[in-house]
C-alpha cells in the first residue's frame, strides 16, 4: 500500500530546516518513494497537522532484561515502549540471565524481537563468557548471528591483557568493542557522585574509576585498530580523553545520555533510589563538559541506557537498589524542552546524534529521509505539552527521576520500514 503523510512540516538533516512537505512510502516495501509539495499519488492519506516529520531515533543502548528478567521487562514492552519514544532501532546489552554470550542466544533476541512487531533490535553479545572477565566469547559466530557489536555492559573488563586480546579479535572482524568504563579497583562499592555520597552518609565512585579504563582502553584501541565505542560518559576527564584521542585519530567514538546532560549530583538530597545510575549523576562541571563534548562531537551520539527495574528493587533505598533509569518515552521529549528550545543545542545537533550519527557509527541502515530510503519515520508534535508522568509509560519500568517534568516535543507516529509501529494513546502489549 502506498501510503502519505500530509501536511506535515518535514526536517531537512542536511539544511537542517523544517519544510512543508508530503511524503509518500511503500509500507509493503518499506521504502519512502517521494517527497513533494502536491498531491503525490497514494492508496491512504495520513494528515499530520503541522506535526514534524523526524528520522526514526536510534538508540544504540539499552537494556531490555530479556532473557531472564522479565519482570523488569520484556522484549514486548520494553520494544513498545522503544517505539513511543520515537525510536525505530534500538540496540540492546547482553546483562540479561543467561548473558548473551552465544549465537543461539543472539539469534533468539533476533527472531522474538522481530515477532513483537515494534521498534527493530540489534543485540549487543558478551565480550567474555557470563561476563566474567576472563574467557573470550565466539565473535564470528556472534556477529553471524547478528550481533552489532560486543560488550561487557554493566561491568568493565578489568583484566588489560584480556581487553588487548579482544580488541585485536575484534578489529579483525571488523565489531566495535563497546566499554562501560569502570575500574572497580577505584569504584569498590560507591554507589554515587562522592559530594552526593557524603551528604546521605554513602560511599562515593571517584571521578578516576570512568576516566582511568577510557584512558587505558584508548589506548588499546590504538594499538589494536580496533574500533572502540565508550558507554554513557560522565566526567570531565573522560571528554577530555576521549577528545585527546580523536584528534590523534584513533578510532574512537562515544554516547552521552540524556540524564548526564540535565542533571547533576547537587539533586540528590534524600534517600530516593530513582536517581542512582551508573556511571552516577556527576558534578555540574562534569555536565557542562558533557554538554560542551556533545557540542563538538567528541561525544557523537545520544543513548538513553533505558535501564528499567521493579518498584520494589528501586524501594530499596540508594545503599541496595540496583543502578539504572528507564529512558525511552522521555528522551527526546526532555533533550528538545531544556536543551533545543532555550538555544543550547541546535536541532540539527541532537537530530544527527540520536539519527544520522548513530546509524553510520554503527552501519545500520536508517537515520535520514530520502527517496529510496528506509520509510523510519518519527512524526513529533513540537507544540504539545504535558507533565512527565510514569504510570503511564508503555514500559515496565517506572524509575525515572523526570517525573513531573513539563516537556513539549510529544511523539505521535512511530514508522519502522513502512509499517506504523507505534500511536498515540495505543493500547499496552500484553
Amino acid at each position: 500500500m502506498i501510503i502519505r503523510l500530509d501536511g506535515g512540516r518535514l526536517y531537512d538533516t542536511g539544511r537542517g530546516s523544517f519544510e512543508q512537505a508530503s511524503v509518500t512510502y511503500d509500507s509493503n516495501h518499506g521504502r519512502i518513494l517521494a517527497i513533494g509539495q502536491g498531491d503525490l499519488p497514494a492508496d491512504h492519506v495520513v494528515p499530520l497537522d503541522g506535526a514534524a516529520i523526524l528520522p526514526g531515533f536510534i538508540d544504540m543502548h539499552v537494556h531490555l532484561r530479556d532473557p531472564g528478567l522479565t519482570e523488569k521487562e520484556s522484549l514486548a514492552s520494553g520494544l513498545q515502549s522503544a517505539a513511543a519514544g520515537g525510536f525505530t532501532q534500538v540496540a540492546c546489552m547482553p546483562n540479561t540471565k543467561p548473558p548473551t554470550d552465544t549465537a543461539e542466544i543472539v539469534e533468539d533476541i533476533v527472531r522474538r524481537g522481530r515477532d513483537v512487531g515494534k521498534t527493530q533490535v540489534h543485540p549487543i553479545a558478551c565480550i567474555t563468557r557470563g561476563q566474567a572477565g576472563e574467557e573470550l566469547t565466539d565473535f564470528a559466530s556472534l556477529k553471524a548471528a547478528g550481533a552489532v557489536g560486543l560488550s561487557d555492559d554493566g561491568k568493565g573488563v578489568q583484566h588489560g591483557g584480556r581487553m588487548l586480546q579482544a580488541m585485536g579479535i575484534a578489529g579483525e572482524l571488523g565489531m566495535p568493542i563497546i566499554i562501560h568504563s569502570e575500574d572497580e579497583t577505584l569504584s569498590g562499592r560507591g554507589v554515587l557522585h562522592p559530594e552526593a555520597a557524603k551528604r546521605l552518609g554513602l560511599e562515593g565512585i571517584p571521578v578516576e574509576a570512568e576516566a582511568a579504563m577510557i584512558a587505558r582502553d584508548v589506548l588499546l584501541a590504538q594499538a589494536t585498530g580496533a574500533h572502540l565505542h565508550v558507554c554513557h560518559v560522565s566526567t570531565e576527564p573522560s571528554v577530555a580523553i576521549i577528545r585527546w584521542a580523536k584528534a590523534r585519530g584513533i578510532r574512537v567514538t562515544a554516547e552521552v545520555t540524556p540524564h548526564h546532560l540535565l542533571l547533576d549530583e547537587s539533586i540528590i538530597d534524600t534517600d530516593d533510589a530513582r536517581f542512582k545510575v551508573n556511571p552516577p549523576l556527576q558534578s555540574e562541571r562534569d555536565r557542562a563538559a558533557c554538554l560542551e563534548g556533545f557540542l563538538d562531537g567528541t561525544l557523537d551520539i545520544i543513548a538513553t541506557d533505558h535501564a528499567p527495574h521493579t518498584a520494589a528493587e528501586k524501594a530499596q533505598g540508594i545503599a541496595l537498589a540496583p543502578f539504572g533509569m528507564v529512558g525511552f518515552e522521555t528522551a527526546f521529549s526532555l533533550l528538545y524542552t531544556y536543551l533545543v528550545v532555550p538555544g543550547i543545542v541546535p536541532l540539527r545537533r541532537l537530530m544527527e546524534g540520536m539519527t544520522s550519527r548513530p546509524a553510520e557509527i554503527f552501519g545500520l541502515e536508517g537515520g535520514a529521509i530520502y527517496p529510496g530510503g528506509r520509510a523510519d519515520l518519527t512524526i513529533v508534535d513540537l507544540t504539545a505539552e504535558e507533565a512527565v508522568d510514569p504510570d503511564r509509560f508503555y514500559s515496565k519500568g517506572r524509575n525515572t527521576p523526570f517525573a513531573g517534568w513539563r516537556v513539549t516535543g510529544l511523539v505521535r507516529r512511530t514508522i519502522q520500514a513502512g509499517r506504523t509501529i507505534f500511536e498515540a494513546g495505543e493500547e499496552r502489549l500484553a
